[in-house]
């Protein structure tokens, strides 16, 4: 996987360097609402991007999630990743923290973060303080909110031809630019029917029910320098352009973002500006790979939220453009979790303890086979463990602890596991050493071993750097 991957970075990286070196000094075009032909190119060429105005959202859920933002930046809950690119290691200039359902995590750029459980019914979670509680409460309010738009957004594009749900739906005709877009027959033919009826509802809801979002925070007048978007020119960078990464496919990721506007930083007047208002926030979109279609750069102020449908998140990029006040965003995401679960890595663990036996006079600790798969599943699931999990969670600090306690317990169970596999590898070791076995099996046995056991040697010293 590894090495696939960083052949296919540096394919990446190689098609960069030649695209910018092309443009030199000239810049790709994009554009804005104050563009003539803006919603003409929304409607083309990025027809999966919805847009809502604050307007729409309920006064009263507004009020919750800014408090329980603010509520959460108090409390010094919000902090910048130690993230891994092409084997450096950066502090990401956003300050984060991952709210979600217990024991999920999600990984981005090397680093996994752990999710302080929101209210979740069967879950004891103790918080540090009732108004945390309360902000984890008000973001599984906008999680909910924010599901049933998606659902009615896939809807309306006929991204789904579910006939039952789709007569029972009014879909909103918000009165926001995005409006064209919500109207039926308006998404050009080669997108619509992405679903295949039939298990329309189920994919439905498997591509829309968040399981956790990742808020941001960042205060641009704190930051001493910011990157400059390098191919359209739109200005500071908050998040360069990207894709999100470990969600399940074609899922839909939804954006709540509050920018801590006083009234003095209305638009600069309608002067006539090129390009977009450096002084306002942005979402900022292109087409990945592909210098014919303009950018996309669109205005996002206190409490607007935007929808990114089906595949956008794999056919085109995005990027945050840095205005000048304070901004939170809250953005909810289905991450894959097949690994990252804490049920997931306990099933894992089991798996691999089922190959160690105590004696029950003398409670000496054996191993029940040798046989090199069996080994070699160990001794991964070892690695899995400790480079997946503790050393991920330790090695943020302990910073989880300002908001709950909740992983300390199942870490201190993770650890147990671990150190019962430590002697498990130990084990193996005395056990290759006694001359009993037959050489080709030993051997085979040996080289599996050796393996992963290089592994183990090459991440701990990538970690003890980090």
């Amino acid at each position: 996987g590894t090495m696939k991957r960083r052949a296919g970075e540096r394919e990446k990286e190689l098609k960069k360097k030649k695209l910018l070196e092309e443009l030199g000094e000239n810049r790709l075009p994009y554009m804005t609402p104050a563009d003539d032909d803006f919603h003409q190119l929304w409607k083309t060429k990025y027809s999966k991007l919805i847009f809502r105005k604050s307007e729409t959202v309920p006064e009263e859920l507004h009020q919750m999630v800014q408090k329980g933002f603010l509520t959460l930046r108090e409390h010094d809950c919000f902090f910048q990743d130690l993230v891994r690119i092409k084997g450096k290691d950066f502090l990401t200039p956003v300050s984060r923290i991952l709210i979600g359902s217990p024991g999920c995590t999600y990984k981005y750029l090397n680093t996994r973060l752990f999710t302080v459980p929101w209210p979740t019914e069967g879950y004891d979670i103790k918080y540090c303080s009732p108004q945390i509680h309360d902000a984890c409460k008000a973001l599984i309010r906008l999680n909910d909110y924010l599901h049933i738009e998606a659902v009615k957004s896939l809807q309306g594009q006929n991204l789904c031809e579910t006939k039952e749900i789709k007569d029972t739906t009014v879909i909103d005709r918000e009165q926001s630019f995005a409006t064209s877009l919500t109207e039926q027959g308006s998404v050009s033919k080669d997108q619509s029917s992405v679903c295949v009826p039939g298990d329309d509802s189920i994919s439905l809801k498997n591509r829309t029910s968040y399981n956790l979002t990742l808020l941001n925070y960042m205060d641009p007048l704190q930051m001493l320098y910011l990157k400059q978007e390098p191919y359209f020119g739109m200005g500071n960078m908050a998040v360069s352009w990207h894709h999100d990464e470990n969600l399940v496919e074609r899922s839909t990721v939804a954006v709540y973002s509050y920018s801590c506007e006083d009234s003095s930083v209305g638009e600069s007047s309608e002067q006539e500006r090129k390009g977009r208002d450096p002084a306002v926030w942005h979402v900022g979109l292109k087409v990945a790979w592909d210098i014919e279609t303009p950018g996309l750069a669109i205005p996002l102020h206190q409490g607007d939220f935007y929808l990114m449908l089906d595949d956008l998140n794999m056919t085109h990029q995005h990027c945050v453009l840095a205005g000048l006040s304070p901004r939170f965003s809250s953005t909810h995401r289905v991450a894959d979790c097949s690994r990252g679960t804490l049920e997931y890595i306990f099933g894992q663990c089991e798996l691999a303890l089922q190959n160690l036996q105590t004696d029950s006079d003398s409670m000496a600790l054996s191993l029940k086979s040798l046989e090199a798969a069996v080994v070699k599943q160990v001794e991964e699931i070892h690695n899995e463990v400790e480079f997946e999990w503790l050393r991920q969670f330790w090695f943020q600090g302990k910073r989880y602890l300002k908001c709950t306690d909740w992983w300390l317990k199942p870490m201190a169970k993770l650890e147990e596991f671990w150190r019962k596999m430590e002697i498990m590898t130990s084990l193996v070791l005395s056990e290759v050493r006694k001359e009993q076995q037959i050489e080709e099996q030993k051997n085979e046995t040996i080289s599996c071993f050796l393996l992963v056991l290089k592994e183990r040697q090459r991440l701990r010293k990538e970690w003890t750097v980090r």
